[in-house]
């Protein structure tokens, strides 16, 4: 798998959308998924906080996807 690192405010969103979406299709969801805005310039995700049932699922999905 390659990752490509955004390069600008317009990719962050579209990485987050996609991120979005992705989860979505696994029924999880991230309350705090967004763009960075404390540090804007370098494109930082923020995944936020999560209950541990979440986190447990997406690890899950993760594992599911990696096999």
């Amino acid at each position: 798998m390659t990752t490509a690192h955004p390069s600008g405010p317009a990719e962050a969103t579209e990485a987050v959308e996609l991120l979005r979406g992705a989860l979505t299709a696994a029924g999880i969801v991230l309350p705090s998924l967004g763009t960075d805005t404390a540090s804007p310039a370098l494109n930082l995700i923020n995944l936020g906080r999560v209950h541990a049932d979440v986190a447990l699922r997406l690890a899950h999905v993760i594992r599911q996807g990696c096999a």
